[in-house]
């Protein structure tokens, strides 16, 4: 790939030097115009953190959650994968280093992460760049994944392992 396009712009006559420089040019405007969404996204990832209404969530479900026979552990994870991609990776590694790779709560935390989306992210960051003001259905659509992909890593998790 890295000779091919090359030379494939090169017999089309294609300006490969300039058309990389000018896709440089709008990644950079692209990313200026991110940065505002984004510190946004991560004020209020921080203020629902420090606030108490994780650990808040967490405590209403851990009896239902229990009760199906899911490690109370990972529920967390499902509360922060929507929000944000580095906060539940460092919760997923937490959990790797406290109960071990090869656990229960390690393998449905490492399958959690690579199932599901960081979705508030994606529609605060991308939405908000191409200037879409109007994403509730794709908010539902992409928590109700979420929300299937923490449920179908858990079922495999247990179907397999447990």
């Amino acid at each position: 790939m890295i000779a091919f396009i090359p030379l494939y712009a090169f017999f089309r006559k294609i300006p490969v030097y300039e058309s990389f420089v000018d896709g440089a040019k709008d990644g950079f405007s692209t990313a200026i115009g991110i940065i505002p969404h984004l510190v946004g996204m991560m004020v209020a990832i921080s203020v629902f953190r420090a606030s108490g209404a994780m650990d808040f969530l967490i405590g209403l479900a851990a009896p239902l959650v229990q009760w199906l026979h899911i490690p109370p552990e990972v529920l967390p994870l499902g509360i922060l994968r929507p929000l944000t991609g580095t906060g539940s990776l460092a919760f997923t590694t937490d959990l790797i280093k406290t109960y071990g790779p090869d656990s229960m709560i390690g393998r449905i935390a490492s399958t959690i992460q690579g199932s599901t989306d960081t979705t508030l992210y994606v529609l605060t960051v991308y939405f908000g760049a191409v200037g879409i003001r109007n994403g509730r259905y794709a908010l539902k659509v992409g928590l109700f994944s979420d929300l299937v992909g923490f449920a179908a890593a858990i079922f495999i998790c247990l179907l397999l392992f447990g």
